[in-house]
């Protein structure tokens, strides 16, 4: 069975207080994993290089600050 968006959306909506909750922390975990799995696949791809290297040039030339 495959579900749409909109059959999606109201199964969520249809859920008690406590499974709402546990849906969210799923979800939340659900996205962060995928978050740095692309993270991940740009590091590898080199897509963050020119990023990496502006920073390390800033601390280098002292324009960095401890937060």
């Amino acid at each position: 069975m495959s579900a749409n968006l909109e059959d999606i959306e109201k199964a969520v909506a249809e859920l008690p207080v406590d499974q709402l909750a546990r849906f969210r922390v799923w979800f939340e975990e659900f996205e962060a994993t995928r978050f740095d799995q692309k993270i991940e696949r740009d590091a590898a791809a080199g897509r963050l290089d020119r990023l990496a290297d502006q920073a390390l040039s800033d601390f280098r030339a002292g324009r960095a600050r401890d937060l």
